[in-house]
């Protein structure tokens, strides 16, 4: 069961209420009666995979308290086009302040989930789990990556703090300070101890080799194609676990897949990814 921590979506939610109500909502306010009652359904316009609902129940709870959500499908659900997923019911100037709120989140994590969920049937039955990266939006970044895993994806590392990566710009700086690939994996290791994997990312063969016998426990092989792939894997024979990244699509990805990596990384699972067009219509 994938769960978000109450504190980070009331923190979104206060965020997003704040940034779009502000000082009141002059359309509902000067128009609609305070004794308004409305009923409303989300709606799926395309076909996709059902992830927000926690958010959208927080939004109105938020707005108010008398506004019930009731879902109608689980989290992580698929949705045809034209399925009702959830309604809203409660006072109508509560309804509509909250509705543009609710249905950017409910449309942007539907869309993360429906496209993790994509890359994940495009290598299914190789054994290949596919991460996403740290391409998110500043502040959503719990929640996007949340939404990966709705979708059937995995997180790689969520920040600077719980992982440690080697990437080009810190082997090029290390490398004008005179210190070599392998130097920089044991000054990796010594720094953050046994418990903590370390990852290097290469660019080449002889690079992966390199970093396999320095004892990197993840090699990134960046912008590979196929052959070079399965010739990294080949080298690192064992030694580490391999991911393959960079400018991988789903037209892509199987080939990527029958490499023999272990991981593939997509950024385009959270910088990329398309909002679901899912409406809110007032019964």
């Amino acid at each position: 069961m994938h769960t978000l921590p109450s504190h980070t979506i009331h923190a979104v939610v206060a965020t997003a209420l704040a940034e779009d109500i502000g000082t009141g909502d002059l359309s509902t306010l000067g128009v609609i009666p305070a004794s308004a009652q409305a009923q409303a359904q989300f709606v799926f316009r395309e076909a996709g995979v059902v992830c927000g609902l926690p958010l959208v129940q927080a939004v109105f709870a938020a707005v108010d308290g008398a506004l019930v959500v009731q879902p109608l499908v689980a989290e992580g659900t698929p949705a045809a086009a034209g399925q009702a997923v959830a309604t809203v019911a409660g006072p109508a100037q509560g309804l509509l302040m909250g509705e543009r709120v609710a249905l950017n989140l409910f449309q942007r994590l539907s869309g993360i989930a429906t496209l993790a969920a994509q890359y994940v049937a495009a290598v299914a039955d190789t054994g290949v789990h596919i991460l996403d990266t740290r391409k998110t939006t500043p502040g959503l970044r719990a929640l996007e990556k949340y939404a990966v895993r709705v979708g059937g994806a995995s997180n790689h590392r969520f920040g600077l703090y719980d992982g440690v990566m080697l990437k080009d710009n810190h082997l090029a700086i290390l490398a004008a300070q005179g210190i070599g690939l392998s130097n920089a994996i044991q000054r990796a290791r010594a720094a953050v101890g046994p418990m903590v994997r370390i990852e290097v990312e290469v660019e080449n063969v002889a690079a992966a080799a390199e970093a396999a016998a320095a004892g990197a426990d993840v090699i990134l092989l960046d912008n590979m194609h196929p052959d070079q792939l399965r010739a990294a894997v080949a080298a690192i024979a064992g030694r580490a676990r391999s991911e393959a990244s960079g400018g991988i699509t789903l037209a892509t990805i199987r080939a990527v897949a029958a490499s023999g990596v272990d991981y593939i990384s997509v950024g385009a699972l959270t910088h990329s990814a398309r909002a679901l067009d899912i409406g809110l219509d007032t019964e």
